[in-house]
């Protein structure tokens, strides 16, 4: 079932890089208690778009986001966290966005944003898509509706949907 504005952010927790322990859950439900985030989800680090324009995207609209309220950004892909903090460094991420592994796809399966990409030998991956959350609450969802874009689920949108 595919998650929808009004629900709560799963409890399914992510995986991100600790300085002190390699890697942490993340549980994103508590994560986002009394904050204002943005997740970002891309089929896969390092691909074009992915690399390109997505991310870059918000890492580049990290301030004006801040200035609009959001307390953090968060890039999900189904990717373990060593390739994520690979990423991370590659695009120079910096404390703008954090890179979430969601290794076995637990997380994007529970908010049913899941894709079946093994025709490009992928496997399962996530669906490229962006999710305001407030509170542990969806506000908005914006599933990318063309392949190798990144118009709906872009930092530029999210801009435009918090006003």
């Amino acid at each position: 079932m595919t998650i929808k504005v009004g629900d709560k952010i799963t409890n399914e927790p992510l995986t991100i890089p600790s300085k002190e322990k390699g890697a942490v859950p993340l549980n994103l439900e508590e994560f986002s208690k009394g904050k204002k985030i943005v997740i970002f989800a891309v089929p896969a680090a390092f691909s074009p778009t992915c690399s390109q324009t997505h991310l870059p995207g918000y890492i580049e609209n990290h301030d004006k986001l801040k200035e609009r309220g959001i307390d953090e950004i968060i890039c999900v892909s189904v990717n373990d966290n060593f390739v994520m903090n690979a990423w991370a460094a590659d695009q120079k991420s910096g404390d703008k966005v954090i890179l979430a592994a969601d290794g076995s796809a637990k997380f994007t399966k529970a908010v049913g944003m899941d894709a079946d990409l093994e025709v490009f030998g992928l496997g399962v991956r996530s669906k490229r898509y962006s999710m305001l959350i407030e509170d542990s609450i969806v506000k908005s969802i914006n599933v990318e509706s063309k392949p190798g874009q990144a118009e709906d689920s872009g930092a530029e949108k999210m801009l435009e949907i918090i006003g």
